[in-house]
């Protein structure tokens, strides 16, 4: 009886062992690896580290909504990525997955992936919130999930972004310098929005208003969604546009080159514009500042994908990595716009511009982006 009983308890310590072993990643002191390219978002940021798993691993990238350019060319950087000679022998199986606005269809896809034996599962989140358990169905499985873009309020996984505020700021601050200097101190201003219910529009969205707020002026501030679309946004403009008259400034999301369309279609005045890095945004501005589009251009970049694939692998190979990786924001101004530098008059209006990171070692060229189909891959 006594043996039993040594055995039993000898079985529970080893499940409790085996437990505690896949519970998920230890949160460690820093400083973490490659800091160059995975710089922790601030001085407070926690560090993380999983336990290190022999390679080539099972990655899946996990999209919500797949419905306008910027996530197209996401996901065609992913699979470009995934076949560059600087990760491709780390990668045994490589799968992407498009469940669209519906947050249980996304849950259900990344918990489709854990249950198969994937090691990591990169993903653009549909909601800030309501991902904790399929975060604690990781930490059991031992599986590394990377939100980016779209990223979850939640300090319990690895993430990667640019400062979604810091880039609202950015775009207000930037209007409504140009419109001082014009002797503007208020007006009215067209803010189009992006997708409703991501972290990246509300938090774009309250960095544009604090600076508003801040500013001293009265800003009659106009809201559309134009969904991060150069379609949807061109018509919302041209709605806006056809209902309020003239504007004094645009902040735009996304879809900026729409916007602009829309601007010109109504003949309506150039002013001070601030918007993503749409390469047909920056052509526009480029061939008309000099009529008074004076414009910002800053780029949320599909290649953020990279970084995130790339994190993760780093995390699954055991090092100790940032809870929260920041990614310097892109800016270019429309005295700073070079043909062939930051746009490309050769590449379709559509093409995001910034996809180098050199401090990572990832550069996904804009061919090897668009020989790329948005298809899933299954």
């Amino acid at each position: 009886m006594k043996r039993l009983l040594k055995s039993a308890a000898a079985i529970a310590v080893l499940a409790l062992g085996t437990q505690f072993a896949y519970a998920g990643p230890e949160m460690v002191s820093g400083p973490g690896a490659n800091p160059e390219c995975f710089a922790p978002w601030s001085g407070e940021t926690k560090f993380m580290k999983w336990n290190a798993k022999p390679g080539p691993y099972r990655i899946a990238v996990v999209n919500g909504f797949v419905g306008n350019t910027w996530r197209i060319q996401m996901i065609k950087t992913a699979k470009a990525f995934a076949e560059d000679p600087a990760i491709k022998d780390k990668i045994k199986e490589f799968k992407v997955v498009s469940t669209g606005t519906d947050a249980p269809a996304q849950l259900g896809a990344i918990e489709d992936f854990i249950n198969q034996g994937f090691d990591a599962i990169v993903t653009i989140a549909v909601s800030p919130d309501g991902f904790d358990r399929v975060i604690r169905l990781a930490d059991k499985n031992d599986v590394v999930i990377v939100p980016f873009d779209n990223v979850l309020d939640t300090d319990k996984v690895m993430q990667v972004n640019e400062d979604q505020l810091e880039m609202g700021r950015k775009w207000a601050s930037f209007v409504l310098d140009e419109l001082k200097a014009s002797g503007k101190t208020s007006g009215k201003l067209l803010e189009v929005r992006g997708l409703p219910g991501n972290s990246v529009d509300r938090d774009r969205s309250v960095g544009i208003h604090e600076v508003l707020d801040k500013s001293g002026g009265t800003w009659d501030v106009v809201q559309v969604v134009g969904n991060w679309d150069d379609g949807t946004a061109q018509k919302v403009t041209a709605d806006a546009i056809a209902v309020h008259g003239q504007f004094d400034g645009f902040l735009v999301q996304g879809g900026t080159t729409g916007v602009v369309q829309a601007m010109m279609d109504a003949k309506h005045p150039m002013v001070p514009i601030a918007g993503e890095s749409e390469n047909g945004f920056r052509k526009l501005v480029a061939q008309h500042s000099g009529e008074g589009l004076k414009g910002i251009s800053i780029g949320q970049s599909p290649g953020l994908v990279a970084i995130a694939m790339k994190a993760a692998v780093s995390a699954l190979e055991g090092n100790v990595m940032p809870q929260l990786i920041s990614v310097p924001l892109p800016v270019a101004t429309y005295d700073e716009l070079k043909d062939g530098t930051n746009y490309w008059s050769d590449l379709p209006d559509n093409f995001f511009t910034v996809n180098e990171f050199p401090p990572c070692g990832v550069n996904v060229s804009g061919p090897a982006i668009m020989s790329q189909s948005e298809a899933d891959v299954k």
